[in-house]
């Protein structure tokens, strides 16, 4: 979630977006007017293997279309000029989000990352159901009362679903005494706060606060949401001289989470970050054989899964290309990745992703002869933001292997068909030529 601050939900609190809908979306709200309906924006990307779970496992089926007769679906690949502006405009952190707007426009709420199917459908159909803006249901937390607890519990969750914790404690800290009370004293309420202010903490940098506000958090059951948590622990406390006991107190609910949710029958709907966290976590302790032991288990479970059908599942595809990346930096032995990543690109030939990976860890292993055709076979099927990317890599192999006039000619030609588009990737392409004059 795969890995800036997204959309406030209270008036007052900080900017939303304002600009008049255009293009796709002008549409989109125009026919969910003309049907009393919804607008779903299905944020996305070619290169995220969670987008890649849901399209398989959840955003299908019965459920699906009772989604589609409710609600007006927007498809928006981030990579596209379109989709970039809609994801800057609503900002959009992570994928895939599914935002909901009502036929005015306006935000209803947000789901976020990997789900279940049955998570999924019980968050959509709520917002659905719901149908009042995050503003409304803001303006009902009050007081004490049970309307009022249960609609904070609402726009918390919001909150954290947009990745924006100091909204969430700035809209707190306007509260009554009476609401904080009622808030402290309600389980599910109290942890949300929890999960906010260490999530305020990471977004500041914060050690102290995150070593506090994480201890707390990973004390909570969590369910699959602990790889979360502790990998934004590791990343913002996980240097501070007190958070190894905390790191280390974190083997058995990792462990626990393994065994259930990766290796047993109740798996999470992001086994990857689940495994890559609990690797982590390992790594951080020291621990380079238990780090080394836990991704070839889920390598090889991966392996039989997939079998010999390569391109029946994509997002299993992609965890087991994470994992062999794993272990090819761990040994240095890249003969396995390499192996892999050449049915990957066999099994989506007209993709521009899998060539252009496998050309990029070529060429940052020195090998920009070989990794050239790669990358110029992404070219062959990249746009938008992917353009310049694939551009970036093509001009650094061309440069190590002296053919300064080809950098120059491949990257003119990725700048003129970006247009004005996608500035700051533009921009280091541009450096990256001025660099070698």
């Amino acid at each position: 979630m795969v890995m800036a601050a997204l959309a406030l939900i209270v008036a007052g609190c900080g900017p939303r977006p304002s600009s008049t809908p255009s293009g796709e979306l002008a549409t989109a709200l125009e026919a969910a007017r003309v049907r009393n309906a919804a607008v779903i924006i299905d944020f996305h990307a070619p290169w995220c293997y969670s987008c890649y779970y849901m399209a398989r496992n959840v955003l299908n089926g019965p459920e699906w279309e009772a989604v589609l007769r409710r609600a007006v679906v927007l498809e928006q690949d981030v990579d596209s000029p379109q989709g970039r502006a809609l994801q800057q405009q609503w900002r959009v952190k992570a994928l895939p989000t599914y935002l909901v707007l009502d036929a005015q426009g306006r935000e209803l709420g947000r789901i976020l990352g990997e789900q279940t199917r049955k998570d999924f459908y019980a968050r959509l159909d709520a917002l659905l159901d719901r149908g009042s803006t995050l503003e409304a249901l803001a303006a009902r937390v009050t007081g004490r009362d049970p309307e009022s607890v249960s609609a904070a519990r609402q726009v918390l969750a919001a909150y954290h679903a947009r990745q924006d914790g100091a909204g969430a404690l700035s809209w707190y800290a306007r509260l009554s005494p009476d609401a904080h009370d009622a808030l402290a004293s309600d389980m599910v309420a109290a942890q949300w706060l929890a999960r906010l202010r260490f999530l305020d903490a990471a977004q500041r940098k914060d050690a102290a606060a995150c070593l506090a506000w994480g201890a707390e958090v990973l004390r909570a059951e969590l369910g699959c949401d602990r790889a979360y948590e502790l990998s934004r622990f590791l990343g913002c406390a996980g240097s501070h001289p007190q958070a190894r006991s905390l790191i280390a107190a974190q083997r058995a609910p990792m462990q626990a989470l393994l065994d259930s949710g990766v290796f047993g029958s109740a798996r999470c709907a992001d086994e990857r970050s689940v495994v890559l966290t609990a690797a982590d976590m390992y790594a951080a302790l020291g621990e380079r054989e238990a780090e080394q032991a836990l991704i070839e288990r889920a390598a090889a479970d991966l392996a039989q899964r997939i079998g010999d059908a390569v391109a029946a599942d994509r997002n299993l595809a992609d965890n087991l290309r994470a994992y062999l990346d794993r272990l090819a930096q761990l040994s240095g032995d890249y003969s396995r990745l390499d192996a892999w990543m050449l049915r990957l690109i066999a099994a989506w030939p007209g993709d521009y992703v899998y060539p252009f990976r496998h050309g990029r860890s070529l060429l940052a292993r020195g090998k920009a002869a070989e990794a050239l055709p790669y990358l110029d076979q992404a070219a062959a099927h990249a746009y938008g933001v992917n353009r310049l990317q694939v551009a970036e890599q093509r001009v650094r192999a061309l440069q190590a292997l002296g053919r300064a006039d080809d950098a120059r000619r491949i990257a003119a030609e990725a700048l003129k068909a970006n247009g004005p588009w996608f500035p700051e990737e533009a921009a280091r392409l541009k450096a990256l030529i001025r660099g070698a004059a």
